[in-house]
């Protein structure tokens, strides 16, 4: 169960153990719990077939590699241009950092 179902579930009981509580208080007879909250779980939705998901994720598959491959060029060239004694520039930072970025996103997609 997510923790945001969980989450709403224990105030949803918390809510209405109070009520219970004041109603009781108050001489009237406190609600029953409705069934669906008795405890019972959902059933946890069916996984998707992995390989629809990669299908559906294909064509932005093959945008992002292509576009990593071209970052990784520049970023090759630039550092081609820089001298590694000196302090490496912003734009060849940023430049990797994008890569990393758009590498976890490729990862991400291909774990579908």
């Amino acid at each position: 169960m997510n923790v945001e179902r969980r989450s709403f579930l224990e105030t949803v009981t918390l809510v209405f153990g109070a009520v219970s509580a004041l109603l009781a208080e108050q001489g009237t007879n406190p609600p029953k719990f409705p069934p669906s909250l008795r405890g019972a779980e959902p059933e946890p939705l069916p996984k998707p077939d992995p390989r629809i998901v990669l299908k559906a994720n294909q064509k932005e598959l093959r945008k992002d590699v292509e576009r990593l491959a071209e970052l990784a060029e520049e970023l090759k060239k630039e550092m081609e241009k820089t001298d590694s004694t000196e302090i490496l520039s912003v734009s060849l930072v940023r430049k990797a950092e994008e890569i990393e970025k758009l590498a976890k996103h490729v990862k991400t997609l291909a774990r579908g």
